[in-house]
C-alpha cells in the first residue's frame, strides 16, 4: 500500500507482469490487421496478443473503492464483514471503530477523492515507466468509480466525490501515448439483488446480466475507450450465463 500525498487514503497498487493469469478482454490492438470474429471461444482465442502488452513487462493496478474508506483488510472488507460467513476479525475491527447500526453504504460519503488529481497520477505511472494502467472501476460490492446509468445512488457520481473517477483519469491517461489505458470490471455482486435471484434460479435466468452487468460494461466500453477490459468475478457461473463471448 502506498500512501503518497495525491492518492487519497491508501490505494493498492499492484504491480503486474505482462502474462499474468487473468480473464482478460483486449478491445483495442493498435497496429493489429483488422479482422471478423464469431462469438465462440476457437475463434476468439485465434486473436493474437497485442504486442504492446506482450513486450510491456510493467503494468499498475489501481484498487480504489468505498473499501478504501475503512482501510482495513483488503477490498473484500465488505463480504468479510457482513457476508455469510462473517470474520470475527472485521466484525471486532467495526464494533471497535463504528457505532451500532453503522452500514457499508454508510462509509460511500466519507470517500470524497479531495486529493486526487488526475493528471498528476498520469504523469506518475509515466514516470515509473509503466506501458499499462488497470483502473477498478467496480468491485464485488457493486460501487462505480463512473456515473453508472445502472447503478443509482451507488456510484461515485451521486455519492462521494461527487465526479467521473474514471472518466477523469482516462482523460489524463490519454494524454500520454506512452501508456494503454484498463479497466477492471466485476461481472457479480455480492449482494444485488437481481444477481442472488439469478443464482437462487441456478443461473437459469440471466436478469442481472442484461439489466446491471452488460450494460455496465458497454458504457465503459463506449464511454471510455480503455485498451483493457480486465474482468473478474465470473467463478460462480459458467461464461453462456455471463454471455462472454457476444460481449467479446
Amino acid at each position: 500500500r502506498l500512501q503518497h500525498p495525491m492518492i487519497t487514503r491508501y490505494i493498492l497498487i499492484v504491480v503486474t507482469m505482462a502474462k499474468v493469469n487473468a480473464i482478460m478482454m483486449i478491445l483495442c490492438c493498435a497496429g493489429l490487421v483488422t479482422a471478423e470474429y464469431q462469438p465462440n471461444w476457437p475463434s476468439l482465442d485465434a486473436r493474437p496478443l497485442p504486442s504492446w502488452y506482450d513486450e510491456g513487462k510493467f503494468g499498475i493496478f489501481l484498487v480504489w473503492g468505498v473499501y478504501s474508506v475503512p482501510s482495513f483488510g483488503s477490498e473484500w472488507f465488505w463480504e468479510r464483514w457482513q457476508g455469510p460467513k462473517p470474520n470475527k476479525t472485521y466484525v471486532d475491527f467495526m464494533t471497535k471503530n463504528y457505532p451500532p447500526g453503522f452500514s457499508y453504504a454508510d462509509f460511500a460519503p466519507l470517500l470524497k477523492a479531495e486529493l486526487f488529481d488526475p493528471d498528476e497520477w498520469a504523469k506518475l505511472i509515466s514516470d515509473a515507466g509503466a506501458k499499462y494502467v488497470v483502473l477498478t472501476t467496480k468491485h464485488h460490492g457493486g460501487y462505480t468509480l463512473w456515473p453508472s446509468k445502472y447503478s443509482w445512488n451507488w456510484n461515485s457520481m451521486d455519492t462521494g466525490p461527487h465526479r467521473d473517477l474514471v472518466g477523469d483519469l482516462a482523460t489524463a491517461i490519454h494524454e500520454y501515448s506512452d501508456i494503454h489505458f484498463g479497466l477492471y470490471y466485476s461481472l457479480f455482486e455480492w449482494f444485488h439483488p437481481l444477481y442472488l435471484k439469478d443464482k437462487a434460479n441456478g443461473y437459469k435466468t440471466q436478469e442481472y446480466v442484461s439489466e446491471v452487468m452488460l450494460p455496465q460494461m458497454y458504457e465503459l466500453v463506449n464511454n471510455y475507450k480503455p485498451e483493457i477490459v480486465w474482468s473478474d468475478g465470473d467463478w460462480e457461473a459458467n461464461d453462456t450465463y455471463w454471455n462472454s463471448t457476444e460481449f467479446l
